[in-house]
C-alpha cells in the first residue's frame, strides 16, 4: 500500500485526484494540502510514502515545499515528491529537480499514467512526462551561455593571460592595484573559478580571451 498526501490549492482538484487514487487498492490517500507550508507540515504529521504536489500554490509554493522536504523537515527518510501540475516551462522544470522532486507530470495525463508515475517514484525511480522529459533533454543539449564579463575585465584578464602583476595591470590601466584586485574577484565569481591560472584558461575555452 502505497501512502499518499496531495497538495493542491484548488479543493474540487484535490477532491477528484483523492476520490480517483483512492479507488485504487494500491493506493491510499492519507492527508490533502491547500498550499505547501501544510504540505510539510502533514507530510511529517502522517509520513506518506509520496507527496503529490502543484506548484502554484499561495503561500509557499510547490518548489519551495519539496526542497523543505527533501531537506528533512517532513522527517526522514524524506517522502517522494512527485510533480503534478499545468505549468511546464524550462525554468520550472529545473527548479522542482533541482529542489527534490523524484518526478513531474502534467495534470493533462490519463489516471494510469499518474497512477504508474506514483508507483514508479514509490519505488525509488523517477517519472517524467513525454513533454517534460523532452524538454529536459532539449535544455541539457544546449550550449552553457558563456559568462557577461564587462569591458575593464576583460582587459584586466588578457593582461593576467600576459603574466602580469596585479601592479603591472594597475599601472598599465591607470587604476588602483585594488580595483584590479576587485575586477578579478569580479571575474572569479563569474566563471566560478578559484585562481587566476584557470581563469584565463576558461576564459579562452569559453572563446572570452585569444588563445
Amino acid at each position: 500500500m502505497i501512502r499518499l498526501l496531495i497538495a493542491d490549492d484548488h479543493p474540487v482538484v484535490r477532491g477528484g485526484l483523492a476520490a480517483l487514487l483512492s479507488a485504487d487498492p494500491g493506493l491510499e490517500v492519507v492527508a490533502e494540502a491547500s498550499d505547501g507550508d501544510q504540505a510539510v507540515r502533514l507530510a511529517a504529521a502522517t509520513r506518506p510514502d509520496v507527496v503529490l504536489m502543484d506548484l502554484r500554490m499561495p503561500g509557499v509554493d510547490g518548489v519551495a515545499a519539496t526542497a523543505r522536504i527533501a531537506a528533512g523537515e517532513a522527517g526522514e527518510p524524506a517522502p517522494r515528491v512527485l510533480i503534478l501540475t499545468t505549468y511546464e516551462s524550462d525554468d520550472q522544470i529545473l527548479a522542482a529537480i533541482e529542489a527534490g522532486a523524484a518526478g513531474y507530470l502534467l495534470k493533462a495525463a490519463s489516471l494510469a499514467e499518474i497512477v504508474a508515475g506514483i508507483r514508479s517514484v514509490a519505488e525509488g525511480q523517477s517519472a517524467l512526462s513525454p513533454q517534460v522529459a523532452v524538454r529536459l533533454v532539449e535544455r541539457m543539449r544546449r550550449p552553457e551561455p558563456a559568462p557577461v564579463l564587462t569591458a575593464r575585465e576583460l582587459d584586466v584578464l588578457d593582461l593576467v593571460a600576459q603574466g602580469r602583476s596585479n601592479k603591472q595591470i594597475a599601472t598599465a590601466l591607470g587604476i588602483g592595484e585594488s580595483t584590479v584586485k576587485t575586477h578579478l574577484l569580479k571575474v572569479f565569481e563569474k566563471l566560478d573559478v578559484g585562481d587566476r591560472t584557470r581563469a584565463v584558461t576558461l576564459a579562452m575555452e569559453r572563446g572570452l580571451l585569444p588563445r
